[in-house]
């Protein structure tokens, strides 16, 4: 996958995962783009786990498993800073 890739599906799976999160009002694009690449991390990891693909490309599974990795993300880091 190509950067530009990365940096498209980091910004609409961090985007998305900080609105489920109830992060969205304190991030901005850049902190979106960070959260969604690195929930594409660890949302393949947890997908390769269970057996089932990681992030391939920009398509809707690429987005839906960085998406998972991005509220894992951002909810491990409310747990650790404190923040509800």
């Amino acid at each position: 996958m190509g950067l530009l890739s990365w940096i498209i599906v980091g910004a609409i799976a961090g985007w998305l995962g900080s609105i489920v999160v109830g992060s969205n009002a304190r991030m901005g694009i850049i902190a979106n783009i960070i959260v969604g690449i690195i929930g594409a991390f660890i949302g393949g990891f947890i997908m390769n786990y269970f057996g089932y693909g990681s992030v391939t490309g920009i398509n809707i599974w690429s987005i839906f498993v960085a998406f998972i990795g991005s509220v894992v993300l951002l909810f491990l880091l409310r747990i650790f800073s404190g923040r509800r």
